[in-house]
């Protein structure tokens, strides 16, 4: 369907992560934090909430994957997960350095390109 529109993944994916923040008080009704958001520190802020991992076909801008985590979760290890697996180059930021010798990216044939 998304061939017949001009619409179809190729051969590079950008991988990015951005932080969603969440309300770090316990002022709510069960005068709790949500279990499943985490801090972390970019730069010299913190912040408390979660992540979302995307990949990007490079050529259209489409979202093919979508992972979310806890802040606190490294980017590059959920790199895996935001490959469609046809890649030849995949392109991210400094969080994604190593994403070529994880275990889990192992048979993936694709070029890395991190920026420093």
């Amino acid at each position: 369907h998304l061939a017949r529109k001009g619409q179809s993944l190729r051969s590079g994916t950008i991988v990015d992560a951005t932080l969603i923040a969440a309300p770090s008080s316990t002022k709510n009704a069960d005068h709790a934090r949500d279990p499943e958001m985490h801090q972390t520190r970019k730069g010299n802020q913190w912040y408390f909430g979660m992540k979302a991992h995307i990949g990007v076909d490079e050529f259209s801008g489409l979202v093919h994957h979508v992972h979310c985590t806890a802040a606190n979760v490294a980017d590059v290890t959920v790199t895996h997960a935001l490959l469609h697996g046809k890649e030849d180059s995949v392109f991210g930021d400094s969080g994604y350095t190593g994403a070529d010798k994880r275990q889990e990216l192992r048979d993936c044939q694709a070029v890395f390109f991190i920026a420093a």
